[in-house]
């Protein structure tokens, strides 16, 4: 018992560091960009850019969701039968701990840190452009957070009725990009690494043999 509870711990651990550090790498590199390249774009593609954020937050916040809420029994007999996307599915809900952290939490909040930075350099850009007053940051921030939990709130709703077709259809696209076949290419480097590695010393020992033969 307290083996399996140690482990948990661990594991636990572990994926509150790996969290921490994909999260603060991310947020980085997204806050990089936005005060870098946003502020440079003209204002109508940064609007756009702006609602493809918010958009990007909902639908993740929607995954998070279904995941948590779909079963594993929905897909055992479609993996059975190798229907494209059953088997992912059943790890994501395996999984569904971690997938609804990664999708509501590290993506959800980097995308708020990023429509809160480009919706202030928009109204500072409107206000510049049209002579409006600089208080209009104030109603750009407001429309922006309403929109995010007004449509997290609907994206909700969305998820746990259709929690089964929006995990399997994030299963298919897994299958697809073949996202979790990474550690299959990985394994598949060392391998040849190892091989590489075994022939060269085959290659000393032959070369050494061949020095000692001539002296």
């Amino acid at each position: 018992m307290k083996n399996k509870k140690t482990k948990k711990d661990e594991s636990s651990l572990k994926w509150v560091i790996e969290s921490f550090i994909l999260t603060f790498i991310l947020s980085g590199v997204s806050s990089y960009i936005s005060s870098n390249g946003v502020s440079k774009l003209n204002i109508f593609l940064a609007i756009l850019i702006l609602i493809f954020v918010i958009f990007i937050g909902i639908i993740f916040d929607i995954i998070g969701v279904a995941v948590t809420v779909a079963a594993p029994s929905d897909f055992h007999a479609k993996a059975t039968k190798k229907v494209s996307g059953a088997t992912k599915s059943i790890k994501l809900i395996k999984n569904a701990t971690k997938v609804a952290s990664v999708c509501s939490d590290v993506v959800g909040d980097i995308c708020g840190v990023l429509s809160g930075a480009i919706s202030a350099m928009a109204s500072i850009r409107i206000s510049q452009m049209f002579s409006v007053s600089s208080n209009i940051q104030f109603i750009v921030s407001a429309l922006v957070a309403a929109l995010t939990v007004s449509g997290k709130a609907y994206g909700k709703n969305i998820a746990k009725n259709n929690s089964t077709k929006i995990v399997h259809y994030v299963g298919i696209f897994l299958d697809k990009v073949k996202i979790f076949n990474i550690k299959k290419y990985l394994d598949k480097i060392k391998q040849k690494m190892t091989k590489n590695n075994f022939l060269c010393r085959i290659m000393t020992i032959n070369i050494e043999k061949c020095d000692k033969n001539r002296n």
